[in-house]
């Protein structure tokens, strides 16, 4: 075992310039997955903040009684696939009109009949935030006699699930692209060193070494190198992704303070 550790380590002072391209290339190669991974990764989670916007707005007839909609709000809150049903009123509905269109704040202010009926606004769960399901309780709701209309932005529901099977499609392929590509370049990367080391195998076949042997310390080597090389992809992934969460907080903050100007 100690003379399998020291041809391994042998390897690197013989050929020092070799061994470094060894690592090089397996870190480059584990970096451009790892990355993959990253903006995979990031793309589910954009995906999954868009997917929060989803929700149901059910408008009410004027002049329902609040007892019915407390009752009808309980009903639709055990609904498997909601996740919270809040009632909005009317004059709820006017102040909030009024707080996000500054523009026309001044309409608002001048109203002498409220125009905006009272809704019950539900927020789904997760899994259920699809065409399918969404579809599913937009219709349940319609069933009550005091909904006037339901409203969930069809063809945005339709277009994020398409943009979920693409992104997840396009991401299985080339991840898997990706990896090939690695495992090519690594097991390559590894056969050069092979090569490079013929005539010694060569001697060693010849005054009976076994394969297990000869195998070894090409294998130690290997180990060595892919752990180099990982050491070297991780800190670098790491790296780029620290510097993007930064980039992502500071455009955060410009845009929410872009937003408050707006609305002072």
């Amino acid at each position: 075992m100690n003379l399998t550790i020291r041809e391994a380590l042998l390897t690197f002072r013989r050929a020092p310039l070799l061994s470094a391209l060894s690592v090089t290339t397996i870190a480059f190669s584990l970096f451009v997955v790892g990355l993959f991974g990253l903006v995979a990764v990031n793309l589910q989670d954009a995906l999954r903040g868009v997917a929060e916007r989803v929700e149901i707005v059910a408008y009410l007839l004027p002049g329902t009684p609040i007892e019915t909609i407390t009752l009808a709000g309980k009903d639709i809150e055990a609904f498997p696939e909601v996740q919270s049903a809040t009632y909005v009123s009317e004059d709820s509905a006017l102040a909030r009109a009024r707080g996000e269109l500054v523009e026309f704040r001044d309409v608002l202010q001048e109203l002498e009949r409220n125009p905006l009926p009272a809704s019950i606004e539900l927020k789904l769960k997760p899994r259920f935030r699809d065409a399918q399901h969404v579809n599913e309780v937009a219709d349940r709701l319609r069933g009550f006699g005091f909904v006037d209309d339901v409203r969930f932005g069809r063809d945005w529901v339709e277009k994020l699930d398409r943009l979920r099977q693409v992104a997840a499609a396009v991401g299985l392929v080339v991840g898997a692209a990706f990896a090939v590509v690695a495992i090519i370049i690594i097991g390559t990367t590894i056969r050069m060193a092979v090569l490079q080391r013929s005539r010694e195998i060569a001697i060693m076949r010849l005054v009976g070494a076994t394969d297990g042997f000869i195998r070894r310390p090409f294998l130690l080597q290997g180990a060595i190198k892919g752990m180099l090389g990982g050491l070297v992809a991780n800190r670098d992934c790491r790296f780029r992704y620290s510097h993007w969460l930064i980039w992502k907080r500071r455009v955060g903050g410009k845009t929410s303070e872009t937003s408050v100007r707006r609305n002072t």
